[in-house]
């Protein structure tokens, strides 16, 4: 059984005793999302840890749109919510990585790749997502290889 789904039930278990609902709610949530993602697809399975962990990203994500959305309608107290489950989910990911962290990342896959122009993208794409897998969002490194090989 994968660690990080066992931390995550014994987390729960505790934040249900501690009656943090937020916590708890969060959890549940995320506990729920690996096992939709365990009986997807043929046959059930058990999701290693690298898996779990990129449930927990796609739930991070999910949270941070929904707040954006629920900040831009001026619905400040669910916006609030979202950030705090956001926040929980953070603390069973990765430490991301910084802006000067990405650009060296991002520098070093166009020197080694030697891509130029933005028809090369692709290439320093393949090149760089792998490095940060879980460190930094998508969208975020694709902003970043579309600056630099653009300026």
């Amino acid at each position: 059984m994968a660690d990080l789904k066992d931390r995550l039930r014994e987390d729960l278990t505790a934040s249900m005793k501690a009656r943090d609902e937020v916590r708890t709610r969060t959890l549940r949530m995320v506990l729920t999302s690996v096992s939709k993602e365990e009986v997807a697809g043929s046959a059930a399975r058990e999701l290693n840890d690298d898996e779990v962990m990129k449930v927990l990203t796609q739930e991070a994500k999910r949270r941070r749109e929904a707040a954006e959305a629920f900040a831009a309608a001026g619905r400040e107290e669910q916006a609030a919510a979202e950030r705090q489950e956001g926040a929980i989910l953070a603390g069973y990911l990765p430490a991301q990585l910084s802006d000067d962290e990405l650009a060296a990342l991002v520098a070093a896959a166009i020197q080694d790749t030697g891509a130029t122009g933005m028809a090369a993208m692709g290439q320093v794409m393949r090149a760089v997502t792998p490095q940060v897998a879980g460190r930094a969002d998508g969208a975020r490194v694709a902003a970043e290889v579309r600056r630099t090989l653009v300026g």
